[in-house]
């Protein structure tokens, strides 16, 4: 539905040509009395593929200070197993190069998956920062529109009062 330039001017001191597509969505949910507010999160997850989950995942625990315990504990009983309890016989004896193997192989498919998930954070919060831009603007032209209104209406009791203050002053002459 098109805006006219009256529920342009009735909402804004503008004819309409500097404004945005997003400011004039906002402007029509406004005329509309439709909401403009959504839930980002369902949005996201409804477009999320299986990949987009995944990555997700493997970055909220390999963000984790479980993960980095584990892992921890991990690095140590693989080095006093190989340096200690194997001594002569150690798979991967010191300086570990099978270790630094499998730490690099993690690291090169890790760094991508996590940048992937933050790639995807980073939309996330455009998007929400777009919709809070658009929850704000409403909210501002409610709040003038509410102006208009209250004016319309104090203008309209100062008419009366002006009205029955002549009508007095008619009757006092």
């Amino acid at each position: 539905m098109p805006i006219s330039p009256d529920q342009l001017h009735k909402h804004l001191d503008t004819d309409g040509k500097e404004l945005g597509e997003t400011e004039r969505m906002v402007l029509r949910r406004a005329v509309e009395r439709r909401t403009v507010a959504t839930d980002i999160n369902a949005q996201i997850r409804a477009e999320a593929g299986f990949g987009d989950r995944l990555a997700d995942a493997i970055a909220r625990i390999g963000g984790s200070w479980s993960f980095i315990i584990s892992f921890g504990l991990f690095l140590v009983v693989w080095a006093v197993t190989n340096t200690y309890l194997l001594a002569a016989d150690a798979f991967d004896p010191y300086p570990f190069v099978f270790l630094n193997l499998i730490l690099s192989m993690l690291a090169a498919i890790q760094a991508p998956i996590i940048m992937m998930s933050q790639n995807r954070q980073a939309e996330r919060d455009r998007l929400e920062a777009q919709k809070d831009y658009e929850v704000n603007l409403k909210a501002e032209l409610e709040v003038l529109s509410l102006h208009q209104k209250i004016d319309m209406q104090v203008l309209k009791e100062l008419a009366e009062i002006k009205l029955q203050l002549d009508q007095l002053a008619k009757r006092h002459e």
